[in-house]
């Protein structure tokens, strides 16, 4: 094979599995793959499994006497042209960070000449366990590549960052430290060899992450196609509205009401990778968002500053009375609008009142402001750098282009669920039922910046509750990594609650303990928390 070599050293770890999945994929972009198994790991797959999707030898152990008469560790470690750890658990990374060579893995690790990219799978609590993260930055700081771990359930029961990437995930990181064509990203339409099907579950099975078990077995024929049939009750044919991906397969029309037949129920379609490994699409396949309030007005007087912070008055040399002088705060505003058709979306009644007012007293306390803001009616406070969106994967991309930053402060109220397939026409009424929508996890911004390599020296979350807020924004805090959590109660009626008002009660819960404050004006509430955190920062 002429493609790219790849070693794997599949470590001891749950998510051992996964690592099946990402041989097919490395071998179906024309890679391929050597595998290297550790006594861990092989509690969890096999050599066999491996060998077969690989087609090459597995190696497992240090004490060949075949291979090591021939120094096969050290052949291993330089006939790659790139090793992957997958996945690597805390033990692992830690014997890398040491230089620890007491077995296969970690001998030919060390021996390498190669770039090495680390894919972290541990629980929560490991990960964010202050060895763990030093151990991370030595690997780091050694020019070895560590992923970001995603956030979500772990097989321990716990929730937070520590769970394995998906295996598509890693194969573009590995495509892109190769310099290589990932493909065709079988998430972004939802399908990769053969078109979706509709039905009440979703997409049909095809090849995706789902069909792990599938992969493991050779078939002697081509996948059997759809039923052509279906059982109806009704005579009025149902149009579904045509996709915006692919263009060139054509809509779908089905008889009557959709019923599955006995054993041909389709599987749901696969978690949007996007979404569990918090990250942003790098397609340029974003609309630009529209101009919202007083800014839509400049540009439409061509009026629009040449200088974001024009307006900002000078500083003093040592300006004591401006405490974030130097320092650079990022800020996240409004809602997101997440697209059904080209005129519905899901949104929120988020003002954005109380992230423009944080953002205008932050500069005014003399610091640089980013200001990430959602769709919202405001005019931009003087001296801020205002960057526009519209859902919340466009947020999670300015936020990460923002970085770094001295404070975070995310008081975007952000959807956390999106549409999987945006309609490209309008949704036309058709009967009684209403259309199935399916919905997939957006980016968790703050949880991705909490456990990023650029997290902020103070990140501060907002928690929106409407029961038991102050318990909620304590489990919020640990989850999401952040430094505070400021919680607020928004029950209530439109134009009467906190979302949509002018003034905030709110609850700083930090490490330390909690701190509320009366009600007061959203301002107030904003040169409060500015001054918290202006001390914080000079601490």
């Amino acid at each position: 094979m002429n493609g790219p070599r790849i070693l794997l050293v599949v470590g001891g770890g749950i998510a051992a599995y996964k690592s099946c999945e990402l041989v097919r994929l490395v071998r179906k972009g024309g890679g391929d793959v050597t595998c290297v198994l550790t006594e861990g790991g092989a509690k969890f797959v096999t050599a066999m499994a491996l060998a077969a999707l690989s087609e090459n030898q597995v190696h497992t152990t240090l004490w060949d006497l075949k291979n090591e008469a021939e120094m096969g560790h050290i052949q291993l470690s330089r006939q790659a042209d790139l090793v992957v750890v997958c996945p690597a658990t805390a033990d692992l990374m830690a014997k890398m960070a040491a230089g620890i060579a007491d077995d296969l893995a970690t001998t030919l690790l060390l021996a390498t000449d190669k770039p090495v990219l680390a894919v972290p799978a541990m629980n929560v609590r490991m990960w964010q366990h202050e060895a763990t993260v030093g151990n991370v930055g030595k690997l780091r700081n050694a020019g070895v590549t560590v992923m970001e771990p995603d956030e979500g359930a772990m097989a321990c029961g716990e929730f937070g960052p520590g769970r394995l990437p998906e295996p598509r995930a890693v194969w573009r990181q590995i495509a892109q430290m190769l310099g290589l064509d990932p493909g065709e990203d079988i998430y972004e339409h939802g399908f990769e060899d053969e078109p979706p099907v509709y039905g009440m579950a979703g997409f049909g099975d095809g090849d995706g992450l789902g069909g792990l078990s599938a992969s493991l077995i050779m078939r002697s024929s081509e996948p059997r196609d759809p039923p052509e049939e279906f059982e109806t009750e009704s005579e009025e044919p149902l149009e579904l509205p045509p996709l915006t991906e692919p263009e060139d397969i054509p809509p779908l029309v089905l008889e009557g009401p959709l019923l599955s037949k006995k054993g041909k129920a389709r599987a749901a379609p696969p978690t949007d990778p996007e979404a569990i490994n918090h990250l942003v699409s790098r397609h340029g396949d974003a609309a630009a968002p529209e101009p919202f309030g007083e800014e839509a007005e400049n540009a439409a007087a061509g009026e629009l500053l040449a200088d974001p912070l024009e307006g900002q008055p000078d500083f003093d040399d040592e300006p004591q009375h401006r405490p974030l002088f130097g320092k650079h705060v990022l800020v996240t505003a409004g809602p997101t609008r997440e697209a059904i058709d080209p005129v519905r979306f899901i949104a929120n009644r988020s003002s954005g009142k109380q992230g423009y007012a944080i953002a205008a007293a932050a500069a005014a306390a003399g610091a640089r402001v980013t200001l990430v803001s959602g769709p919202v009616n405001l005019p931009t406070p003087p001296g801020v750098d205002r960057i526009d969106v519209e859902s919340a994967v466009d947020m999670a991309a300015a936020v990460k282009k923002a970085l770094p930053a001295d404070c975070a402060v995310m008081v975007a109220a952000v959807a956390d669920w999106r549409i999987a397939r945006v309609a490209g026409e309008k949704i036309k009424k058709r009967g009684s039922a209403p259309p199935a929508l399916v919905l997939t996890e957006n980016p968790d911004i703050l949880a991705t910046i909490g456990s990023g390599a650029q997290r902020p020296k103070l990140l501060i979350g907002f928690a929106a509750e409407t029961e038991n807020v102050i318990e909620n924004a304590k489990d919020k805090r640990k989850r999401k990594a952040a430094d505070w959590i400021v919680a607020n109660d928004v029950s209530g009626p439109v134009n009467s609650s906190v979302m949509g008002g002018d003034a905030n009660l709110i609850h700083i819960v930090s490490g330390s303990g909690v701190e509320s404050l009366p009600v007061m004006p959203k301002a107030n509430v904003a040169r409060e928390l500015v001054q918290r955190i202006a001390d914080a920062l000079a601490k």
